[in-house]
């Protein structure tokens, strides 16, 4: 079922080591999003008695407008509220693990919420000049209430509806009158420990029944990728996932999928784990699929140079299929002509606000590719909004981001 014409791997262990694992400016954990996440990531070994403290400070912060603005009695008023608010986020997170459904810090996770929070709180002062402070107290109220229903959306319901996303595309590479191609694609699974959202991948996957599976990378997250226990955990789901011609990944970012950890759990799996090569896929009956995997580096100059050496060799007989965890290589696998790039790495935001859309995407091309389906001449990018979530400090919440496997189904052009 499967031939493979030619794996792009140098001929000496020496230089293929080098080829895939080089060390090269790591991007992540020099941006300032990654030293924003270690910044609040601080609190997590907190004992109570601290929170106690620093929530303390928060409801102080909130409350000093009104206090200067409406006197003692109105912010002791809005202090209560404020409190009351705070303390349930933290509740709210502590009970996350003990409930399997997240599994990150509860005290670095409370005072990320609690800044959006008091700072709502704060502000909603301006419109007491107009509304008065009784109709003010009420619109704090409001906008913490909604805030708290959108948190436990957030982080109890959305994060535990994978969706099944269906997309079709058609290209000259395959014969005409052959039977399309399903493949599905998973991404950013991020186990901190395995949840009903795991067991629904498995089950999705099971009932689809692809001819192949694609997995583009990060498997663990920030929190949990020296864990020997999510370890052992991740290596058991992926022995649950199975396709007739076979599964094929990627390793995600390099500080989340660390290569020395994470490349030894795909040992005598059956998954080919592609790190800087390709392998022609035969599906009988005329239709073969060309696969392209590299690691992420998320070091453009790098990355780009290592494709275009990748591209040298590879067939384009077959429809090709490439493999990446990150969409900041569009540009370059357009130039190439690839007919369909895979990849997550966003989460599609993780986080969206209707009208504004994502607040964050980690991509160094902004919002330019945050999910869903692209295309710019023959090549179709599909991002992943992914299943899992971001770890360290990063709030486990989805947000109108659901995650998602994605079924695509690749059809000769002309057919319907």
């Amino acid at each position: 079922m499967i031939d493979t014409k030619q794996n792009f791997i140098t001929d000496s262990k020496e230089s293929d080591s080098n080829d895939a694992t080089a060390p090269v400016k790591d991007v992540l954990t020099e941006s300032r999003l990654h030293k924003i996440m270690l910044f609040f990531h601080v609190p997590a070994t907190w004992p109570i008695w601290a929170m106690v403290l620093v929530g303390a400070a928060f409801v102080f912060l909130a409350t000093l407008p009104w206090w200067w603005l409406w006197g003692i009695p109105i912010a002791l008023a809005v202090a209560g509220i404020h409190t009351l608010f705070l303390g349930d986020d933290a509740a709210l997170f502590f009970t996350l693990p003990r409930k399997k459904i997240s599994f990150g810090p509860w005290q670095s996770q409370a005072i990320v919420l609690a800044v959006p929070r008091t700072l709502a709180t704060m502000g909603a002062v301006l419109l007491g000049w107009w509304l008065g402070w009784q109709w003010t107290i009420v619109l704090v109220v409001v906008l913490q209430l909604a805030g708290s229903v959108a948190l436990f959306w957030g982080t109890a319901v959305e994060p535990l509806r994978p969706q099944l996303s269906e997309i079709s595309i058609a290209t000259d590479r395959l014969p005409v009158g052959t039977a399309p191609i399903r493949m599905l694609h998973i991404s950013d699974l991020h186990v901190e420990r395995l949840t009903q959202r795991e067991e629904t991948v498995l089950r999705l996957a099971e009932r689809l029944k692809p001819d192949i599976i694609l997995i583009t990378g990060d498997y663990v997250n920030l929190s949990y990728n020296r864990d020997p226990v999510t370890h052992t955990q991740v290596r058991q789901l992926l022995s649950q996932i199975k396709a007739p011609y076979g599964v094929y990944a990627t390793l995600g970012s390099p500080p989340v999928d660390l290569p020395e950890k994470v490349a030894p759990l795909f040992d005598n799996l059956a998954i080919r784990l592609m790190r800087f090569d390709w392998e022609t896929v035969d599906l009988g009956d005329g239709r073969t699929l060309t696969l392209v995997g590299m690691d992420c580096t998320h070091h453009l100059p790098t990355d780009r140079a290592k494709l275009a050496e990748l591209m040298t060799a590879v067939p384009n007989h077959a429809p090709q299929i490439f493999l990446y965890h990150s969409p900041e290589l569009m540009p370059e696998a357009s130039q190439y002509g690839l007919d369909l790039y895979l990849c997550g790495h966003t989460h599609g935001g993780q986080v969206r606000l209707p009208l504004i859309g994502p607040i964050l995407t980690s991509s160094q091309l902004g919002r330019q590719y945050v999910m869903g389906l692209y295309r710019n001449g023959r090549t179709h990018l599909y991002v992943s909004r992914g299943i899992g979530l971001e770890g360290l400090s990063a709030p486990r919440v989805r947000f109108l981001a659901p995650p998602e496997m994605t079924l695509i189904t690749l059809r000769a052009r002309g057919e319907s």
